[in-house]
């Protein structure tokens, strides 16, 4: 940002989609420093882009309207080429809290697929998940015995669901639950757009003793029509460096412990 005095409402406006565009997402305690302005002339700012539909206020901050679309996408090949280094980090996290001898569940979704590869090294595991791309992957590591939950088979997420997968669940003593979400927020927590999905991981926090959220910062700011759970059902959120710091703060004064990776 310039130097050479107060800058008029259009060349914040401009600065604050730069610093947006650099960040995805920003609270409104960082875009005062950034923008050396009070916070009522930030959210005069915000609600102007807001109103041109550049921008969209979440909890605590702002991101762009298009950083992660009106909806998230639900085909497969689409979300597998997404911020594929923000998934790798977090599946790397996230595969440091399965221990050896243990009943993992892995979540339908390109990030929880990731996490697959890095349990070869595991020995006695067993990992239990609706998702039928995991389940061949699994497949493929002698120390990992594998049960697919079956149930109602979704073409597009290339996983199942509904009430037959849930009772599959229900027999099972989870240790370590892994779950996906394509939207997150603090007042509405997970969401889904599919009452099915919803379904089946309620049935999967039931059956688990820890239960652990795998989410990249692109997804927050989203809600669907369905709660799946607020994060202080949580215990583990593992998330990017994306997120602002505040909204972290925020995230684990919820409750549950945020591995924010770098």
């Amino acid at each position: 940002m310039s130097g050479n005095g107060p800058l008029i409402p259009e060349q914040r406006h401009q600065e604050l989609l730069r610093l947006l565009r650099g960040s995805g997402v920003l609270s409104i305690r960082e875009l005062t420093a950034r923008l050396n302005v009070s916070h009522m002339t930030v959210r005069r700012d915000i609600a102007a882009l807001e109103e041109s539909g550049q921008v969209v206020s979440v909890q605590g901050g702002v991101r762009l309207a298009d950083w992660t679309g009106n909806a998230p996408p639900r085909e497969r090949a689409t979300r597998a080429a997404l911020e594929v280094p923000r998934k790798q980090v977090i599946a790397q996290a996230a595969a440091g809290l399965v221990e050896d001898g243990t009943v993992v569940y892995l979540d339908a979704g390109t990030t929880c697929q990731e996490v697959v590869p890095l349990l070869a090294a595991r020995t006695n595991l067993t990992v239990v998940t609706n998702d039928f791309h995991a389940a061949l992957a699994l497949m493929a590591l002698p120390s990992v015995h594998t049960i697919h939950t079956g149930g109602e088979a979704d073409a597009d997420s290339g996983s199942s669901s509904g009430p037959l997968a849930a009772r599959t669940i229900e027999d099972l003593n989870i240790d370590l639950a892994f779950l996906s979400t394509g939207t997150w927020d603090l007042s509405h927590g997970v969401t889904s757009h599919s009452s099915e999905k919803v379904l089946l991981k309620r049935a999967v926090m039931a059956s688990a003793a820890s239960v652990a959220l795998l989410a990249d910062s692109t997804k927050w700011g989203g809600v669907e029509r369905f709660t799946v759970t607020r994060l202080d059902a949580l215990d583990t959120v593992v998330t990017d460096s994306g997120l602002p710091a505040e909204i972290i703060d925020s995230i684990a004064e919820q409750g549950p412990k945020v591995l924010r990776t770098e």
